[in-house]
């Protein structure tokens, strides 16, 4: 699509816009002038301007919400979540429930412990510090190198440990942070992860003696 001479945008391409990005007409037609009429252009234009805006909204209080429910795999695991946005009428909009659902089915894949590295316990981040400082010693690498090698330890385990900063399991290419601030600029509100539950069938229990060695065969296709 191209601009006309005298820089009209086509109602057909705002409305194609509209219907890409659900953002408003004036936003659409604005963002295919700026982007000259390239359709590809004007859908990160407006998604860059969403997601800006979308972070001035974190600091807002949001004290509404929902409570989730989510049981996968035949009842062998289950998550119990809170989410909290800014009013009633978005917390039960089908884009808030479609994000908690998400975010529910993501927790039940890859088990998180905590919403985000703030809710580490300090001896719990000590512990850590202590392992890899340990690990990084045997390298036999000059201290200023083990402590980069210990800080990048870290962040790992804060990568594999919080909710927020995991891969969302349904792309890889977006954390969770990042999925609750599209929501955020797709929905106009503020939204948050409070807290949420795993349940796993067994976890933390003993087995039974037998279970392992029919486990393996099992896997085995014995």
């Amino acid at each position: 699509m191209e601009v006309s001479a005298k820089g009209a945008i086509p109602p057909a391409a705002v409305k194609e816009l509209r219907e890409k990005t659900g953002a408003g007409v004036l936003d659409c037609r604005n963002a295919l002038a700026q982007s000259h009429g390239d359709m590809e252009k004007a859908v990160v234009f407006l998604r860059e301007k969403g997601l800006a805006a979308a972070m001035k909204k974190t600091s807002r209080p949001a004290s509404e919400g929902i409570v989730y429910s989510y049981i996968h795999g035949g009842g062998k695991v289950g998550v119990l979540l809170e989410v909290n946005c800014e009013t009633d009428f978005v917390s039960k909009t089908d884009g808030l429930i479609a994000l908690v659902k998400d975010i529910a089915m993501h927790i039940a894949a890859m088990s998180p412990q905590y919403v985000n590295r703030n809710e580490v316990p300090s001896g719990v981040l000590e512990k850590e510090k202590e392992i890899y400082m340990a690990q990084a010693k045997e390298s036999g690498k000059p201290p200023h190198v083990i402590g980069k090698m210990v800080e990048g330890k870290i962040e790992k385990f804060y990568k594999d440990t919080c909710l927020v900063e995991q891969p969302f399991v349904k792309n890889p290419d977006i954390t969770i942070e990042g999925l609750v601030i599209e929501a955020i600029a797709k929905l106009g509100e503020n939204i948050g992860i409070r807290r949420f539950t795993r349940y796993k069938v067994g976890e933390g229990l003993e087995k039974k003696p037998g279970d392992f060695a029919k486990e393996v065969a099992a896997a085995a296709g014995i």
